[in-house]
């Protein structure tokens, strides 16, 4: 899956985005608006009701709502005018429970069912590789989303990126000012083969109009090999004309962490809260973010989908030359 042909019998798609003030949901428009179709953005309302900063292209067309309400979908986005592709860029900011069963399930669920009012057939959804080993609440949320859309009848994309370069770019700053670059273990316990942001995008567009990916769970990553974090520390300091130097952190450390504030989280919903936040690092720190083969139970990194052309190095070259925003948000652990 190094990239996708080009097809024959493109046709241009009406296409309506949800979640596309995230990075990968404005990639995404940027890449359905390259492609030739016709994107609307369905967005929490805005003061001034616009496009501030150039958010989206000219091309979008930009329309506000309530993505908890089923009737603002249909009155506010669908408008009663036609649409054949719902695609859903929509993720909890967090993770934490509430908020994950909050939008990573019942808004997306409400989304679906408006899209199946308006005579939608096709729904394109980004969801995450780590569902395949669920244990957080968000994982959860996500596959019984998954569950309740290839059970609906309607035609179906499901998109699981590997990992993604802003998760991974805590760190240039701590290795730019000589610091050594945190690792957890050893720093080879977990490899992934992470996906730009506009090669995502492109590959979200592409599930539009591409049958080869309908009707399918898309496990995708990004071009080279895979990556640990010794090899991204190594990179880093090279780039800055350093020797490499890791702080080697023991995963007993976070099991200690999570067990504490979850004892008292028990009697303080702000402590659970943190423990919660907990769980999702320890998670990320000890599992890859490749394919699961759950016959050999082990990650296949070789099984693990490539698309794209962009590497995380090639993100580091221009992030160290200040050509890219700190734009992690809720990824910024370091």
């Amino acid at each position: 899956m190094a990239d996708l042909p080009q097809k024959a019998c493109f046709k241009p798609q009406r296409v309506l985005v949800l979640g596309a003030t995230g990075t990968i949901g404005k990639a995404a428009v940027r890449a359905l608006i390259a492609a030739g179709h016709e994107t609307v953005c369905f967005l929490r309302p805005r003061p001034d009701g616009g496009n501030p900063a150039g958010l989206f292209p000219a091309e979008a067309v930009l329309r506000f709502g309530d993505v908890t309400d089923e009737g603002s979908f249909l009155r506010d986005g669908y408008r009663g005018e036609h649409f054949d592709v719902l695609m859903s860029c929509l993720a909890s900011r967090t993770g934490l429970p509430e908020d994950a069963w909050a939008i990573d399930y019942r808004a997306n669920a409400l989304a679906l069912a408006a899209a199946r009012k308006a005579n939608i057939r096709h729904v394109v959804l980004l969801s995450a590789i780590c569902v395949q080993k669920p244990v957080l609440a968000f994982q959860h949320a996500k596959l019984a989303y998954e569950k309740l859309l290839i059970e609906s009848g309607l035609t179906y994309s499901i998109v699981r990126p590997t990992a993604y370069f802003k998760s991974l770019s805590g760190q240039i700053g701590r290795v730019r000012d000589g610091k050594p670059f945190l690792v957890f273990g050893d720093g080879r316990l977990t490899a992934c083969k992470p996906i730009s942001d506009d090669d995502l995008g492109r590959f979200l567009a592409a599930c539009v109009s591409d049958p080869d990916l309908h009707n399918k769970v898309l496990p995708v990553g990004g071009p080279g090999e895979a990556i640990t974090p010794i090899a991204q520390g190594e990179r880093l300091a090279a780039l800055f004309g350093r020797q490499p130097r890791f702080r080697h952190v023991p995963v007993a450390m976070l099991d200690a962490i999570v067990f504490v504030l979850g004892s008292l989280g028990r009697v303080s919903p702000r402590l659970r809260a943190k423990a919660e936040l907990a769980r999702i690092g320890r998670y990320y720190a000890t599992e890859s973010m490749l394919l699961w083969d759950a016959q050999a139970e082990r990650y296949d990194a070789a099984l693990t989908p490539s698309f794209g052309t962009e590497t995380l190095f090639d993100y580091y070259v221009r992030a160290a030359r200040g050509e890219t925003a700190d734009d992690r948000g809720e990824h910024a652990v370091f």
